[in-house]
């Protein structure tokens, strides 16, 4: 069972989104990036291969002022990042296959600390993943523009979707 599911929303009725292409999806980046309470979030990705989840990642650590490469963790598990004081943990649980990897790799201190954490395939760290300050959920339509369910679970979340 996911966090989501052990935590139902806060919020009555998720808020769901329509970003006809990337520059929608940075625009959104954008205002998320604008937010304090981002600097303490946890935000879960979810999404089928292709969805974005990256792609909007990315364009939240440039709306940050993250400056270089900014690489997907596939094989890494997570690539930190540091701006301006801020410490950002961008986590990508794909190739986990069982959620105590997680445990194994010693991610229970980082989620512990503070700053923006930013986790792609949270079900697959299952039940040890802390309760998420705000879900987005990325489908892909039928004419590639993405259909983004962002449901907020604490006070927090409520607070970056505002």
């Amino acid at each position: 069972m996911s966090a989501s599911e052990r935590h139902p929303p806060i919020v009555e009725s998720p808020l769901v989104l329509h970003w006809q292409d990337e520059a929608q999806t940075l625009a959104f980046a954008r205002k998320l990036a604008a937010r304090p309470a981002i600097a303490g979030a946890f935000i879960e990705l979810r999404g089928e291969l292709g969805a974005g989840k990256t792609t909007f990642v990315r364009h939240l650590l440039r709306s940050l002022g993250v400056t270089g490469r900014i690489k997907s963790p596939t094989y890494a598990v997570v690539e930190p990042h540091e701006v301006g004081g801020l410490s950002i943990w961008h986590f990508d649980f794909y190739r986990f296959s069982d959620p105590r990897e997680w445990e194994d790799a010693g991610l229970r201190d980082v989620f512990a600390g503070p700053g923006l954490k930013l986790a792609e395939w949270p079900d697959k760290a299952a039940g040890l993943l802390p309760t998420p300050d705000l879900v987005l959920a990325l489908e892909t339509e039928a004419d590639e523009s993405r259909r983004v369910t962002a449901t907020a679970h604490t006070a927090l979340g409520q607070e970056l979707l505002a």
